[in-house]
């Protein structure tokens, strides 16, 4: 039996790709091993977001080979999509292949076909591609992939393709399989979920009032949204339901507008911080979180000091900041006004510094409070405490070991906030 061991870079729809893959290794004679000196196999699901991501990809490709000079390294992912053939040149890659390809990555090793990269600009249909996997406490199920968008700074979309939408009908039959198998919280992902549906016709509203009454799945949770795909229909619809998890992640990129226009983002920063600011109105403490890239091509010492200000006053709950990354083939790659390393990290450092500020506020603000928390199939690795996570988003552990309340849903009232760690007492 041949044996791999899988390591995944990046997004959420990469975690859930990857499952696709493991699962039908799995099934087609194949075992898992964690440790790489123990694989025949070495495969890599990478991300292309960043430079540091390509390095960071061909580092652990190159140390596998190092580890075991007779592995087989096998890169998958968005920079085999992009890269392609050329690819095979390096000695420490044996193969490579494309991101729809690699739903049927077992076949590839079977057959030895060490090269396919599909086309995926020429793609219209989602690969509807059926996960069973019970290991997880919540279950991904990706609704949609490709992005429209040309944002200035971004390949992504040369890597996944146009927009394409699971169907409504696929969507809550995975759903329903999910609930079969005793899953009481579902995560929708995808590369751009807000432009779900509109090769149909339809919005992700639509799906969401599908998945409210055509299944019995206790609580659901959105990836990441483009401000401009949040409304008030649709945040009056989520205020309304018993199931969503108020928790949002919104795809900023920047907090001054003449930035904004440069990155190829349709909205101003005055738009989002009065949405924030209806979001914390409309729900109780709802986690939001965000993106934003520090030094983008053209920002100027003055637009970052106008970023830093509007994030300060922001509603947010926490910041996921990264350095700009030239990207060859993008807009940004050609624009003046790139700015140095130094000063990128620098001005990273300080919005990392107020989303901490921004997440211990948050967080301070829970404890007293009573959460549903759904505890996770496992205990915390360290202190042996349960764990699970609340609708908002925060990870809370509770003394106890009682693994009947696995996978359950309970009240648990936030009682510290402590070296990192919320702790949590059971609600009689």
């Amino acid at each position: 039996m041949k044996k791999f061991f899988i390591h995944t870079m990046g997004c959420k729809s990469n975690q859930f790709e990857t499952s696709i893959i493991k699962e039908n290794l799995l099934n087609n004679s194949f075992e898992e091993v964690k440790r790489v000196a123990d694989a025949d196999y070495f495969i890599l699901n990478s991300c292309s977001v960043t430079h540091k991501s390509d390095n960071e990809a061909f580092y652990l490709l190159r140390n596998a080979k190092h580890k075991k000079t007779n592995i087989t390294t096998v890169l998958t992912g968005c920079i085999a999509q992009i890269e392609k053939e050329k690819l095979l040149k390096n000695e420490f890659i044996d193969f490579v292949i494309g991101n729809d390809d690699k739903l049927n990555l077992y076949k590839y090793l079977e057959m030895g076909e060490k090269y396919s990269v599909s086309d995926v600009m020429g793609q219209d249909k989602f690969s509807e591609v059926v996960l069973s996997d019970t290991s997880k406490t919540r279950a991904s199920i990706k609704i949609q992939d490709g992005c429209d968008n040309r944002c200035s700074y971004c390949i992504i979309w040369k890597a996944r393709g146009k927009s394409r939408s699971a169907s409504s009908d696929f969507i809550i039959d995975q759903i329903n399989n999910f609930v079969k198998a005793g899953y009481k919280e579902i995560v929708l992902t995808g590369i751009h979920i807000g432009q779900w549906g509109k090769e149909f016709g339809l919005t992700l509203i639509d799906l969401l009032k599908d998945i409210e009454s055509k299944t019995n799945i206790p609580r659901y949770r959105l990836g990441s949204l483009n401000p401009t795909e949040i409304n008030d229909e649709l945040l009056a619809f989520l205020q309304k339901s018993g199931r969503f998890c108020p928790h949002f992640h919104l795809s900023l990129q920047s907090a001054n507008d003449k930035t904004l226009r440069s990155m190829n983002r349709f909205y101003k920063t005055d738009f989002y911080l009065t949405q924030i600011e209806q979001i914390n109105t409309m729900f109780d403490l709802p986690f939001i979180g965000s993106d934003i890239i520090a030094g983008f091509a053209g920002e100027t010492d003055e637009d970052f000091e106008i970023t830093r200000k509007n994030l300060e006053s922001s509603g947010l709950t926490q910041i996921h900041t990264f350095p700009y990354s030239v990207r060859k083939g993008t807009i940004g790659e050609g624009m003046d006004g790139q700015v140095s390393d130094t000063v990128k990290e620098k001005r990273a450092d300080i919005i990392k510094a107020i989303s901490r500020e921004k997440y211990n506020y948050f967080v301070n603000n829970n404890i007293g409070k009573i959460h549903e928390v759904l505890i996770e199939k496992h205990p915390d690795k360290h202190s042996g405490n349960l764990k699970g996570v609340t609708g908002n988003y925060l990870s809370v552990q509770i003394v106890s070991d009682r693994k009947d309340l696995f996978n359950t849903l309970q009240k648990v009232k936030l009682t510290e906030y402590k070296d990192g760690i919320i702790h949590g007492a059971f609600v009689e």
